[in-house]
């Protein structure tokens, strides 16, 4: 198990590998949309607090049983990400 997925999996409350296929690829999809906006692949790293941010609230969207939730941390992921699209730190190697 990925240091992002136990992270992602903790961050939803979820204690069994039940989901863990279906996490793993929001997880990757939410890698794969930080990519396209800009952002540097290896900056896309198990280390970064505003990554992990970014990735847990992509995740929490997409697991929210509830549309508001769900539409709050949309709202939440794609600030965050545009934030981390307009710094170098992120952008360049």
């Amino acid at each position: 198990m990925t240091l992002f997925l136990e992270k992602i999996k903790l961050s939803l409350r979820f204690d069994d590998d039940s989901l863990d296929d279906d996490i793993q690829d929001v997880i990757d999809a939410a890698k794969a949309d930080l990519q396209l906006s800009g952002i540097v692949k290896s900056k896309i790293n198990e280390d970064d607090p505003l990554i992990i941010r970014a990735i847990k609230t992509f995740c929490k969207s997409e697991f929210s049983t509830e549309d508001k939730e769900s539409e709050r941390y949309r709202g939440s992921y794609e600030m965050l990400k545009n934030h981390l699209t307009l710094s170098l730190d992120y952008t360049t190697e």
